[in-house]
């Protein structure tokens, strides 16, 4: 594994019935050894919002049933790949690296016992994905997302008020020491780069 810390890949749920959801795959594959994957929630998280609203669970059963959602997905994204692997831990993180594989992360062991993760829907893959790459002291963060970025920056408080990213993301940015890049949904040739130390992406400002 290279020396340096990995960076953290955070794939948007929406990719899942994306054309270009096999573009991403093998361009973080290509970064095996280099990259970890975190799963969004897409189609399987919004069936849980759904069923809450008709069922009238609390917030900690919709927050447990949402890693389950990025679980699931995070298990489709692995089947694509050989190059990927799955990962509950940190150790399981750091030994799939180290084998030259790209980790998928599955969120439910390490979250579930975090006391400094509220359990609400203010929480969602984007901040969990920062809240790892501070464990892992990653060297970036990525978000990608079905956007368009323009400009060399974008304030945080802007991606919260336009939804592209959850209420609680900033806090856990900041916490994190990670510097954030959101990227759109075109730009997978840009993950290599990002591997190699280049400026790739939109800077996530403060």
């Amino acid at each position: 594994m290279d020396s340096r810390g990995p960076i953290v890949v955070k794939l948007g749920g929406s990719f899942a019935f994306s054309a270009r959801l096999r573009d991403w795959i093998a361009a973080i594959a290509s970064c095996a050894g280099r990259a970890v994957i975190v799963p969004g929630g897409g189609l399987f998280a919004d069936a849980v919002r759904a069923a809450q609203v008709q069922m009238g669970f609390d917030d900690p059963a919709a927050h447990h049933m949402g890693l389950l959602a990025m679980e699931q997905y995070g298990l489709a994204i692995k089947s694509l790949d050989e190059k990927l692997s799955l990962a509950e831990t940190l150790d399981s993180i750091h030994c799939g690296l180290v084998d030259g594989r790209v980790p998928v992360w599955l969120p439910s062991r390490l979250v579930l016992g975090a006391v400094d993760i509220p359990q609400s829907w203010n929480v969602t893959s984007d901040s969990l994905a920062a809240w790892l790459a501070g464990k892992i002291g990653a060297e970036r963060l990525l978000l990608i997302k079905h956007i368009e970025p323009t400009g060399e920056a974008i304030r945080v408080a802007d991606l919260t008020a336009r939804n592209i990213v959850d209420k609680a993301f900033a806090n856990f940015l900041a916490a994190s020491g990670v510097p954030g890049f959101i990227l759109g949904h075109s730009d997978f040739e840009a993950v290599a780069g990002a591997v190699n130390g280049y400026p790739v992406g939109i800077r996530i400002a403060a």
